[in-house]
């Protein structure tokens, strides 16, 4: 049996092992972000409530 095809996809999965790392950490980065957005997001829209509720209470 020769060992060509078998170094070969060993390279092969090395590889895909490769970018899947990266991919997971590109997607991991993103998420952080996205809940640091989300986080943003949602103390506004509680500022806005309580703005809202403030004027409620005026009225």
């Amino acid at each position: 049996m020769s060992q060509e095809p078998l170094l070969e996809r060993l390279g092969q999965l090395e590889a895909a092992v490769r970018r899947a790392t990266e991919t997971i950490a590109r997607l991991r980065e993103e998420n952080a972000r996205l809940v640091a957005e989300r986080r943003q997001v949602l103390n506004h829209v509680d500022s806005i409530l309580k703005d809202l509720a403030r004027l409620d209470e005026k009225a």
